[in-house]
């Protein structure tokens, strides 16, 4: 590919999007350049298939019935923004903390940069990170005084 179009990126998006949905580690690495980059506020900065392929298995053990809703796709190539709904239980261990067993729902927004190959050179996520140590209990909230 001389550069990636519309046309090119709608269906690695939705062949993308799949994979999240199987948990399907290996397919998820194939979207991804050899040398890419995810900057996640979960794992933060994870450079290269090797790095990117435990973050992966980190989350998905962490949470193996994690679903994901496609929301809304935004593709100007070469990037393309995807916002979707992410729902799971936490089963084991996640910072630190044994599985609670309790659900995780989030709204997550990902920017994917894509090379002229049609990988994901780059993926930044952005969600409510402390919302996500609310729900699974690593963090405590304090109670609003009355």
């Amino acid at each position: 590919m001389a550069s990636v179009t519309r046309v090119d990126l709608q269906p690695i998006v939705e062949r993308h999007l799949a994979a999240w949905q199987s948990r399907d580690i290996a397919a998820l690495l194939g979207f991804h350049a050899p040398d890419g980059v995810i900057e996640s506020p979960m794992y933060g900065t994870r450079r290269g298939l090797t790095d990117i392929g435990e973050s992966y298995r980190a989350f998905f053990k962490s949470f193996p019935d994690v679903t994901f809703s496609d929301e809304v796709t935004l593709i100007d190539p070469p990037s393309v923004a995807v916002f979707s709904e992410v729902v799971a239980t936490h089963i084991d261990e996640f910072f630190g903390l044994p599985g609670t067993n309790r659900r995780l729902d989030m709204r997550i927004a990902r920017l994917l940069r894509f090379d002229d190959s049609g990988r994901i050179a780059y993926e930044r996520r952005i969600y409510d990170f402390t919302g996500v140590l609310l729900q699974v209990g690593v963090l405590r909230a304090k109670p609003a005084k009355p």
